[in-house]
């Protein structure tokens, strides 16, 4: 069953029930359903739009979720856009998917600016006040859904394609693994570009006729009063967000952590995903709530794969079993100093379809019999995995997202000043790795870090800026001109 056809019997058995809030108010699954007619109904003018890509920029709320399930169910694919990213990427996005409408709110109109496509339609942040009379065929499971772009070790960020069968896949299994219900609350202030803020929170709660209430964005003091005065039953975040809402309640007085911590109680379920969680920031998390987190592992291309379990023990460091539906297997296994650590390929109907317009790569992430490689390297023990690295050294793990260190090197190359460069993760607590940079100058200029992140903040998304940046006479190299990172590395 297709994700529309799942939510319209949401409505059918709680059509009146509260299931979406944000900064304007509060909407039943049948207002939700009505403004999502509406928009389907106007981007269609009763015509297929059947394989068509449509892009979405709209801020967390209702627009956002109607314009995301109105889209679907005209027969488009979605492609959600990020309301930080400059130009440069929202661009990208928009020429790569060759998307024939952009869907956007009109207080983000001004983002697309300069931007060629062939039509925008603006759509509104209030339910229409009648039924919109409108028939449509749903979507068949085989049809694409959803495009969501990643960095890759290619540089600039690639479409990866889901069908309606796969992101019901994602969804069903969590659902089922995790419990959720029409009696769940969660609360949502993560990127809705990005599968763990979209599938894991927004479409698994949708799906249960569970309410989600949606912030315009993170902030630890904001996050910490609305779990005290609210009644949440879910609680899914990225561990930066964890190290930050550590950081904010070292901060109160003894008496504000005691309401804050009790707060915590009425949860049934605490997650952290989309990056390695320090052992540190779990321990404390669980002095803080009381809770400990379950930690699980997915992609963009696979959706979840693995999970510690929801009843039963919870292995610090360890992502767990996998979820329904899917296979793992661990390749090209070599024997360390502990452990033995091979490379994990994944199987099963949550996988994407291909990058888009991408054969060839497409091609090569896929062995001959259908298992997925997904470029991490695990180690396990009693069926437990534990991701220990990356095969590839160009992507950098930081604050949940997957950043390509290629892209960013190739913006740094365009610097009046920089002749060579070479960018890296570094281990960080909060953010699980930080982006550096070391780079050699032309002719003797000069910069600074502060001069070089100012200058990237038009051309990267924020979370992709430097955080280190060490300037040097040359960068090591072997006999073929490639930079030795290992080398670099211990510079830092």
């Amino acid at each position: 069953m297709t994700f529309p056809e799942r939510f319209s019997e949401v409505v059918v058995d709680f059509p009146r029930k509260k299931i979406l809030t944000d900064k304007n108010g509060s909407y039943t699954s049948d207002e939700v359903f009505r403004t999502a007619q509406f928009v389907a109904a106007e981007i269609l003018n009763h015509q297929s739009f059947k394989g068509e890509r449509i892009c979405l920029l709209a801020p967390p709320g209702l627009s956002y979720v109607s314009g995301m399930l109105g889209g679907m169910m005209s027969g488009a694919m979605m492609v959600p856009l990020c309301i930080d990213h400059p130009k440069a990427e929202l661009e990208h996005v928009i020429e790569d998917s060759s998307a024939k409408i952009i869907l956007v709110h009109p207080d983000l109109i001004h983002l697309l600016d300069g931007i060629v496509c062939q039509k925008k339609k603006l759509i509104a942040d209030s339910p229409p006040k009648e039924p919109v009379p409108y028939n449509w065929d749903y979507p068949k499971p085989s049809d694409n859904a959803l495009m969501l772009y990643t960095s890759g070790t290619t540089g600039k960020p690639k479409g990866v394609v889901h069908t309606h069968a796969s992101l019901a896949s994602q969804i069903s299994c969590l659902v089922e693994a995790w419990e959720w219900t029409d009696e769940d609350s969660i609360l949502h202030f993560l990127p809705l570009h990005h599968t763990h803020g979209i599938i894991n929170k927004l479409f698994c709660a949708l799906s249960a006729g569970a309410h989600c209430e949606m912030l315009p964005k993170f902030d630890a003091k904001i996050v910490w009063e609305k779990i005290v005065n609210g009644k949440y039953s879910l609680f899914m975040a990225v561990p930066t967000v964890y190290s930050k809402m550590i950081s904010y309640w070292e901060s109160v007085g003894d008496t504000t952590k005691i309401k804050y911590s009790e707060s915590c109680s009425p949860f049934r379920l605490m997650v952290s995903g989309s990056a390695a969680l320090p052992v540190s920031v779990l321990e404390k998390w669980k002095t803080i709530s009381g809770h400990i987190l379950l930690e699980r592992y997915g992609m963009t291309e696979t959706g979840m794969v693995l999970s510690n379990p929801l009843q039963g023990e919870r292995i610090a460091g360890f992502v767990g079993k996998p979820l329904p539906g899917m296979e793992v297997r661990m390749v090209n296994a070599e024997e360390s100093s502990d452990s033995v650590i091979g490379e994990l390929e994944v199987r099963g109907a949550n996988i994407f379809k291909e990058y888009w317009k991408k054969n060839s790569e497409t091609k090569k992430s896929f062995t001959e019999d259908e298992w997925f490689k997904t470029g991490d390297l695990v180690t396990e023990v009693n069926g437990n995995y534990k991701i220990v690295g990356r095969l590839s050294t160009d992507i950098i793990k930081s604050g949940g997202y997957k950043i390509s260190s290629l892209e960013i090197e190739a913006v740094l190359l365009q610097h009046p000043a920089i002749g060579e460069c070479c960018v890296l993760g570094l281990p960080d607590e909060t953010y699980g790795e930080v982006i550096a940079a070391a780079v050699v100058l032309k002719n003797n200029l000069q910069v600074n870090l502060e001069e070089i992140r100012e200058w990237m903040k038009d051309k990267l998304a924020n979370y992709k800026l430097l955080t280190v940046l060490k300037i040097q006479d040359s960068l090591p190299m072997n006999s073929m001109g490639k930079v030795l990172k290992s080398e670099l590395r211990k510079l830092f």
